[in-house]
């Protein structure tokens, strides 16, 4: 399990034959990688497969399906964020690194103080998105404002912006979409 706040950014180094490779840029200087442990990248749960030059990841065929890691090539930023110790502080909001779908970057509008991203989900799915709900974005833990059927805005604070890739988003861009776990299973519960 994760909470979506972002701890460190790594780099793509390579990205083939389904094994992703990166480089780790900022976080975790002290905290030695373990082979076996789930990380989120871009808000998908991972397993390191190797620590040593890097840390390298196994992609199945369904993660390059159903998320936008298959977009990613050397150079890209990512977000990271190991599993959620259970000593440790909840900060966001229930995220299990389980991506439901990719959405799009819409527009990027700066403003006071912040950063107005707008997304959009699949039409199929709009339904767990509420206004001031949470929706993960990348594996970021947002709020969910000004909804208007399958796109939303999102507020970035310029703390946001330089800790995670958002500062190197570009309109159309794709992004990995979870959405609120407790509306998924509410959902599931209720026909019974």
């Amino acid at each position: 399990m994760f909470t979506g706040i972002i701890e460190g950014l790594g780099k793509v180094r390579s990205l083939s034959e389904g094994v992703l490779t990166l480089e780790v840029v900022r976080g975790f200087e002290n905290d030695p990688w373990k082979i076996g442990e789930s990380v989120a990248i871009n808000g998908c749960c991972l397993t390191v497969v190797s620590a040593t030059s890097g840390l390298s990841f196994d992609l199945s065929p369904e993660t390059l399906a159903r998320t936008s890691l298959g977009t990613l090539a050397p150079g890209s930023t990512v977000n990271l964020e190991r599993a959620m110790r259970a000593d440790g502080r909840f900060g966001g909001h229930i995220v299990q690194g389980h991506v439901d779908a990719t959405g799009a970057v819409v527009s990027i509008t700066p403003a006071e103080n912040a950063t107005i991203f707008r997304f959009q989900a699949p039409a199929e799915l709009d339904r767990y998105l509420i206004e001031k709900g949470s929706v993960t974005v990348d594996g970021i833990s947002l709020t969910v404002v000004n909804l208007q059927d399958t796109a939303f805005d999102v507020w970035i604070i310029p703390h946001t912006l330089q800790e995670t890739n958002l500062g190197e988003r570009q309109t159309g861009d794709r992004i990995n979409l979870e959405f609120d776990l407790i509306a998924k299973y509410v959902e599931r519960m209720l026909p019974a």
